[in-house]
């Protein structure tokens, strides 16, 4: 169990508390009110440490030796063996004549409480492109536009920006090397998705990478004519993953990740112009000076040269 380390009745200081009684020869009630106790709680720890030495000072579980009142183990595994079988918590409860809350404990002791522990996780499909330009993710996030420092740093929700609206940051990288880039854009739209498209894929054939395929997930930005015309005129393949399974476009999953963590809240921004303002220098340490896990610790522009030389 997990006890303060500076607690006054900590193991140390019931051996203590249990020394001054047995080796000064000190009354009980005096230890108690040395130590700010009752007498009864000295009692106690003196009691354990006659009948069990060291080991009684150390705490138990508040857990009862018998609970008899405790749904029986032949019960607990008719429950389980129906719930694998994907019974609701009611039709459990009707069929062994328990009530709804009693089974409800039962699964939640097991974890079977909810439907998805039942089926096995799917087995992680992890891939690597090997030549720049041949899968590009794509996706956005939307963040709120601020005019001073928010509830987040200050705790006082009543002290915010109020009516600022939202804005969103379109993000774009690179499966083989993970060299990234990023714009802030006022919308989440067609029109604002397409044009993020061109702009990073010039972005990338300026670094000497021509897109091939591009992947992003199902929202309505990369869904409609805007994004089609834009994918066509480069000539670029675009692949959207499966309906509810972000997984698939992971490696812009992380990105945004990454981007909430090392330049969104990173520190306190008195506004989102000046957080804005931190976008370009985020960029340039994630692509130049910041090591990726993924790449054995390497940078993506350093991937990015490394490649090209196997290419030549």
């Amino acid at each position: 169990m997990n006890v303060h380390k500076n607690a006054m009745l900590a193991p140390a200081g019931r051996a203590l508390l249990v020394r001054r009684v047995f080796v000064s020869q000190e009354r009980q009630a005096a230890v108690a009110a040395a130590f700010g106790v009752s007498a009864r709680t000295v009692a106690k720890w003196v009691t354990r440490w006659e009948h069990e030495g060291p080991p009684g000072l150390v705490d138990r579980s508040s857990r009862p030796r018998r609970s008899p009142r405790q749904v029986a183990p032949q019960l607990v595994r008719r429950v389980e063996r129906l719930r694998r079988r994907r019974w609701t918590s009611p039709a459990l409860a009707t069929a062994l004549g328990l009530p709804v809350s009693t089974v409800g404990r039962v699964l939640r002791r097991l974890g079977l409480n909810r439907l998805r522990t039942l089926e096995p996780r799917p087995v992680a499909v992890r891939y690597e492109k090997r030549v720049p330009g041949e899968l590009v993710h794509i996706d956005a996030k939307r963040l709120v536009r601020f005019t001073r420092v928010g509830h987040r740093i200050h705790g006082d929700r009543e002290r915010r920006s109020r009516r600022v609206g939202y804005e969103h940051v379109h993000v774009c990288i690179d499966d083989a090397t993970r060299l990234a880039y990023a714009e802030i854009l006022p919308a989440e739209d067609g029109a604002s998705a397409a044009g993020f498209l061109q702009r990073a894929t010039g972005w990338l054939a300026r670094l000497g990478v021509v897109v091939q395929r591009v992947m992003t997930d199902n929202a309505f930005a990369y869904t409609g004519h805007a994004y089609r015309a834009a994918t066509a005129a480069l000539d670029v393949r675009h692949i959207r993953t499966r309906p509810y399974t972000p997984r698939t476009n992971g490696k812009a999953e992380r990105f945004i990740q990454t981007c909430l963590r090392e330049w969104v809240y990173v520190r306190s921004y008195r506004s989102s112009a000046v957080r804005n303002a931190a976008l370009p220098s985020f960029l340039r340490r994630y692509n130049v000076e910041r090591p990726h896990t993924a790449l054995q610790r390497r940078l993506p522009l350093a991937r990015l040269l490394e490649l090209d030389e196997q290419r030549a």
